[in-house]
C-alpha cells in the first residue's frame, strides 16, 4: 500500500464531528515529519472526508484559491465542529485515535487500517 493510499484510508476513518490535524495522520502512519506528504496526498482527495483534516494550530490551512478554504470551514460547521477566532477547538474536536500498524515488517506500507 502506498503512503497517500494509507493517508487516504486513515481519513475515511475520522468521525464525522471531529478533526484531526495533518501531523496527527503522519503521526499515525508512523511518518511523524511528513505532516506536509499528508496534505500532498489528499490534494485529489475524492470521496473521503478532506475537510476534517486541519493544520497543528487547528486553523484551515491556506490555498490557492478561497473557495476551498471557505467549502472547508462550512461543511465542518455543518458538521458542529466550533470555531474560536478561526480555528477548531482542538481540545473538544480532535480525533482521539489509537497508533495504527500500516507497515508490514521490511517497513513498506501494508497491512490494516
Amino acid at each position: 500500500m502506498s503512503f497517500r493510499a494509507a493517508v487516504l484510508k486513515l481519513v475515511k476513518k475520522i468521525p464525522r464531528g471531529r478533526v484531526a490535524t495533518y501531523g496527527q495522520l503522519a503521526t499515525l502512519l508512523g511518518r511523524p515529519r511528513s505532516a506536509r506528504a499528508v496534505g500532498q496526498a489528499l490534494r485529489r482527495a475524492d470521496g473521503v472526508p478532506w475537510h476534517r483534516v486541519v493544520n497543528a494550530q487547528g486553523a484551515i490551512s491556506r490555498r490557492s484559491r478561497m473557495s476551498g478554504m471557505m467549502t472547508q470551514r462550512i461543511r465542518l460547521e455543518q458538521e458542529g465542529i466550533v470555531f474560536r477566532r478561526g480555528r477548531v477547538v482542538l481540545v473538544r474536536f480532535r480525533w482521539r485515535a489509537r497508533r495504527l500498524n500500516l507497515f508490514c515488517n521490511d517497513g513498506t506500507l501494508g497491512g490494516q487500517a
